[in-house]
């Protein structure tokens, strides 16, 4: 493979650069009106009355809607809603169906409007009455009154309650601790938006900025009870997903007031909505407890977690991780969940992991602290070497390299065990790790190529680019099984006209959509092949599939080069102007985030490289090494290296997966230091309602961060080898840090975020 891995710079980086690339925001339309949401200044309660008078009376309002003049949408029912098609949907809240208030800032109201500056204004006339009632707030206080859900991921949620107390009780060496991290909120630089347009009364297409037209698709259809095909989705570029997009019913929202109004309709989510309204990762209160051997042989994890969900059954899965890291004996994973009146919870960048990983970590470097074992050896120590779940031997598992890898790169052999022990000036410096994890799903995917007279290549797939360089590795992935350069190769995706493709989450779109393009790719190559081995004018004429090879758009024959057909001329001798191939990969095990029936001949797959759940685990893992100063007068908390080196199979392109960690890497060190969603309890509204309160890293916060990939293709999970990348950067980050903060200070923090109040 000549293209693949390499560090190619990305197809449509001139087009983001120059405004070439559209959004969903962007696809303006003729006549096109605005609509904006009304939000609920209370968090609980009942609408008593709506005064709509002074908004209609607002310069260019087209249109006021209510639940009282809304348009009935299909109810929620969730196995319909999964015979549709959807996969998952980010609240059980259809808009403006019923007086019920359930969150602060729940969209109530909507005016439509001539332009956004009209709607908007006109918004704010509206008077809505309420019956207030007393909203549920505090994760703490309602935890009493919180359910233990049965079910996570179609799998058992609370596993082994109560088995671990006798071991733990009886272990050599035991911790327990609480830890708790904040409410972080979706902030991708791209807010969600859509705009719908009605090509007849029961034909829509829409606009949006989403991670999954397919999914997105089968919303619309479903609630406004339109037949699929006559839905259409585009949305060829997305300015970050994180989990965030493609589930929400803001869009439902657009296609009644284009409906109402009979225009087309753009309804642009603000930077403030995004506080209440597109979902979070919900706050987590964990509890540790850790029993080992004087051998420093873990005995028995214990880790129960609690949350909060809201119009939802999904709630953070803190657990996850320590399903599958380290070889205790027992293990027993708990979960309780409250019900609060807050913005619902949704999926967010290695959900349940990041949280997760936070705790488990903590808590593996606090053992071996307290066994005097260097927490790098602690690990090494309680590796597992198959799930400790299921028994089942990991797809491909390097995570020891990792931590090799790691402690070479970083310098770990330059820590002291003691704390306190360096220093530069008035900075204490410290170092910490952790490990890092994350599932290597893989849905099936179909994948549609087409090669023109001129030698170009066309590759279509639903899939969506969310930022992470979709387009690009494609491309590649095209350009060596047909042997042409990757300028050749044009590649579409983002349009549910296009081939089926999976919902671009759970770090899966690698595994899943590329053998499908290899496939395609393989299939068309053949056919092209087989004309020219049975046309006597070619060269080839005759000859044997394994005595040709391909490259540079052509074929040769291996023993002499001389001997040539070029595609092009294939193509004319027999009157093709294009040829096409449209293939369906699809794994042993049809798991994932959907798993679209597949309209393309479905490609063979040698049965220990399609993806088979009940003979192997499929996961990823990595290794984080972090360096902090500390300064000891203020409490400021300054990352200043880090080194994160990951276990991800074949890496499809070292530039763009590399960028991928660092994104990762820098979400992790937000989370570790400064990102929290607090609200007024009075009104349950959240406070950190913009980028000016909520922080994120910004260049100042972010150190250099040192990227390594084991770079070994995993043979179990198809035929490319590669896993998902998005979110195990992320994984680890903050444990790793709070670890290192620990070193520098002899303080443990075990709430996130790490903030200067809590070293002081």
């Amino acid at each position: 493979m000549a293209e693949i891995g390499k560090p190619v710079s990305r197809i449509d980086g001139r087009l983001k650069v120059t405004g070439g690339a559209k959004y969903a925001a962007e696809f303006n339309q003729v006549n096109m009106a605005y609509a904006f949401p009304v939000r609920s200044t209370i968090a609980k309660g009942t609408i008593t009355a709506t005064d709509t008078s002074a908004a209609e009376a607002s310069s260019g309002v087209l249109a006021v809607i209510t639940h009282k003049n809304a348009a009935k949408l299909n109810a929620i029912n969730p196995q319909e809603q999964w015979k549709a098609g959807i996969v998952f949907l980010g609240e059980d809240l259809p808009p403006l169906q019923d007086d019920k208030v359930y969150y602060f800032g729940q969209f109530v109201a909507c005016v439509v409007a001539e332009t956004y500056e009209q709607a908007r204004s006109a918004a704010a006339l509206l008077k809505v009455t309420y019956a207030v009632e007393k909203p549920r707030i505090d994760l703490k206080s309602e935890l009493p009154n919180g359910y233990r859900p049965e079910k996570l991921f179609g799998e058992e949620a609370q596993i082994n309650t109560g088995k671990t107390a006798a071991v733990l009780a009886a272990a050599a060496q035991k911790i327990e601790h609480t830890y708790t991290t904040s409410t972080e909120n979706h902030h991708p630089m791209e807010p969600h938006a859509s705009i719908a347009v009605w090509e007849a009364a029961d034909k829509l297409t829409i606009y949006d900025a989403t991670q999954g037209v397919l999914v997105t698709r089968a919303i619309a259809a479903y609630f406004l009870n339109l037949k699929p095909e006559n839905v259409r989705v585009i949305s060829p570029y997305v300015g970050g997903g994180f989990g965030s997009k493609g589930a929400w019913l803001h869009l439902v929202l657009a296609a009644m007031a284009a409906r109402v109004v009979k225009r087309p309709v753009k309804l642009a989510v603000t930077r403030q909505m995004m506080a209440t309204n597109v979902g979070r990762r919900s706050a987590t209160i964990q509890k540790i407890a850790l029993g080992a051997g004087f051998d420093g042989k873990l005995a028995a994890i214990r880790h129960e977690s609690e949350t909060y969900t809201n119009l939802s059954q999904f709630f953070e899965p803190s657990g996850l991780q320590t399903k599958v890291l380290y070889a205790a004996p027992i293990r027993e994973i708990t979960y309780k969940v409250a019900k609060l009146n807050v913005g619902t919870p949704t999926f967010m960048r290695a959900p349940g992991e990041t949280p997760g990983t936070f705790a488990l970590e903590s808590a593996m470097d606090e053992m071996a602290y307290e066994m005097k074992i260097d927490p790098l050896e602690f690990r090494v120590s309680n590796h597992a070497a198959v799930d400790p779940m299921t028994e089942h031997p990991f797809s491909g598992n390097n995570l020891l390299e990792c931590y090799r890898t790691g402690a070479e790169k970083f310098g770990w052999s330059n820590r002291k065990m003691q704390p306190r022990q360096t220093r530069s000036g008035r900075n204490l410096i410290g170092y910490g790790m952790a490990t890092a994890t994350y599932p290597a799903g893989r849905s099936s995917a179909t994948v549609r190529v087409q090669v023109l007279i001129n030698g170009d290549v066309k590759v279509m797939t639903a899939a969506a680019d969310i930022g992470t360089g979709t387009y690009t590795v494609i491309a590649q992935t095209a350009a060596d099984a047909l042997g042409l350069p990757v300028q050749r190769i044009a590649v579409e995706l983002g349009d549910s006209n296009l081939p089926t493709a999976p919902f671009a989450g759970g770090s899966q779109t690698t595994a899943s959509v590329h053998p499908a393009v290899l496939a395609a790719c393989e299939m068309l190559r053949e056919s092209l092949m087989g004309l020219a081995t049975t046309d006597a004018k070619s060269k080839l004429s005759g000859r044997r599939a394994e005595e040709i090879a391909y490259g540079d758009g052509k074929f040769f024959v291996r023993s002499d080069r001389s001997k040539t057909d070029s595609y092009a001329d294939i193509m004319r001798r027999n009157s093709k102007v294009m040829m096409e191939a449209c293939t369906t990969t699809k794994p042993v095990t049809d798991g994932g985030l959907g798993s679209p029936v597949a309209p393309c001949m479905v490609a063979p797959a040698a049965s220990e490289e399609n993806s088979d759940a009940k003979k192997y685990s499929f996961h990823s893992f990595g290794a984080q090494f972090a360096e902090v100063w500390i300064d000891e007068d203020l409490g400021t908390i300054r990352v200043k290296r880090f080194t994160s080196v990951q276990d991800v199979g074949r890496i499809m392109n070292e530039k763009t997966a590399r960028s991928q960690i660092i994104g990762g890497v820098i979400f992790g060190l937000g989370a570790a230091l400064m990102e929290a969603t607090e609200h007024d309890h009075r009104w349950a509204n959240p406070v950190t309602r913009t980028l000016a309160d909520y922080h994120v890293p910004v260049n100042m916060d972010v150190p250099e961060i040192d990227v390594h990939f084991i770079n070994k293709p995993d043979p179990h999970i198809s035929s490319i080898g590669a896993r998902g990348i998005g979110e195990i950067g992320i994984t680890g980050v903050s444990a790793a840090v709070a670890n290192a903060v620990f070193n520098a200070t002899g303080k443990r923090i075990r709430d996130l975020p790490l903030s200067p109040d809590k070293l002081l």
